[in-house]
């Protein structure tokens, strides 16, 4: 009952507080989502974007100039 209180008081016992409350938490949840997307995409196209194979095509037309 302890933990229960004291959350109540901390956060939602005021408006302004649980609402900044729920922006933090969306502002977080929305990096940490974006961050772990973009890690997942990058894993399952490795090789197959413009970052991994641009050496091939950077130093052959910087070669033929």
């Amino acid at each position: 009952m302890s933990f229960s209180t004291t959350l109540y008081n901390t956060f939602f016992r005021r408006n302004s507080i649980f609402v900044g409350t729920v922006f933090a938490g969306a502002f977080a949840f929305g990096i940490g989502f974006d961050t772990g997307a973009t890690a997942f995409f990058d894993r399952w196209n490795r090789g197959k974007q413009w970052k991994d194979i641009r050496h091939k095509y950077v130093e052959a037309a910087e070669e033929e100039e």
